[in-house]
């Protein structure tokens, strides 16, 4: 439900609707949104006749509001932000009447813990919760963070690796040209860019046969040729709207959750289920290094560091060492 279909003050939640206005406690709305009852319980409310205690602003609603109007918040990249705020609205849900200067070490362990079984939600609450806090001392409302130095919990990270070419070849194949599923592959595999930045691509970003492209995360400028069977995919998209990939009605740009699930769709029907879509930038990679491109080459296209350009390379870049070095070996072998 959208928040202009709302009253003010009336905010959709994970489990419903809640009323939430600054200086007085977070209420759960208890009938449904449209129907009499919602709005005699909504008028009840805001009239008088169940008027809400006020209570003190330093808790962890208005530390959040805060939070979302300093520099920390609002310098984020976009798709960061969005990131944080399931985890603001997350903490809102569940203390936001609380005290944040009561908040201590162990009641951070406790909130990790207890999404023990989410590793990665656990380990990212806490560096939001890290931030947050942060702020909190800041405002002067504490004098430590209780979040900081609490260890994330450890998982078995599985390394990412590109899509095989066969698998590839398969997906092509799936995926015909004119689908959004097999444009949406062509731009990150052909570009080697994150899909966040392949999902703002404009039509207008075309220019001189490449892509101009400024990325979201790093504000790199670069300029990316675009390469013939990703020139096929662009002649045969529809072009209705100013974005590349855009929702089912053409009215605005993919969501990430829609070419996400989309593409995953693809994947189970394919048997690649071990591949995502951030693969498509390690194929990328990949494949300008078995091309022959040395490092500064391929970072011109991907725009990664001379780091992130050896990370996604390292399988296929140890895979080309290895058997340079055994020709070499055989060679020595027969001139011996």
């Amino acid at each position: 439900m959208a928040k202009r279909e709302l009253p003010k003050y009336i905010y959709q939640q994970r489990n419903g609707l809640y009323f939430q206005r600054r200086g007085w406690p977070s209420q759960k709305i208890l009938h449904e949104f449209g129907s009499p009852e919602f709005w005699k319980e909504y008028a009840d409310i805001l009239g008088g006749k169940a008027p809400p205690k006020r209570i003190s602003t330093r808790n962890f609603s208005s530390l959040i509001a805060d939070y979302r109007k300093s520099p920390r918040y609002t310098r984020l990249k976009p798709r960061t932000a969005l990131d944080y705020d399931k985890f603001l609205d997350f903490f809102q849900s569940i203390m936001g009447d609380a005290s944040p200067s009561n908040m201590k070490r162990k009641d951070v362990i406790r909130l990790r813990d207890a999404n023990a079984e989410k590793a990665y939600f656990a380990n990212y609450s806490l560096r939001v919760l890290r931030v947050l806090m942060e702020h909190c001392v800041d405002l002067g409302w504490r004098e430590e963070n209780p979040a900081r130095g609490v260890s994330e919990l450890k998982t078995e990270k599985i390394a990412r690796e590109p899509w095989p070419q066969e698998l590839l070849d398969v997906y092509r194949s799936t995926c015909p040209l004119g689908t959004r599923e097999r444009l949406v592959m062509e731009l990150c595999v052909c570009t080697g860019q994150r899909i966040g930045d392949v999902l703002e691509m404009r039509w207008s970003d075309i220019q001189d046969g490449a892509f101009v492209i400024r990325q979201n995360k790093t504000s790199k400028e670069l300029w990316v040729p675009i390469l013939p069977e990703l020139q096929l995919a662009l002649n045969a998209a529809s072009r209705h709207s100013v974005f590349i990939l855009t929702n089912e009605k053409g009215t605005n740009r993919w969501s990430y959750r829609g070419a996400s699930q989309s593409v995953r769709n693809v994947r189970e029907q394919v048997g690649a289920l071990d591949y995502d879509i951030h693969s498509w930038r390690y194929n990328a990679a990949c494949e300008l290094l078995e091309a022959g491109c040395d490092d500064d080459l391929i970072a011109a296209v991907t725009g990664q560091s001379p780091a992130m350009v050896l990370h996604y390379t390292k399988k296929v870049r140890q895979k080309l060492r290895a058997i340079e070095a055994q020709q070499k070996r055989t060679e020595q072998k027969r001139n011996a």
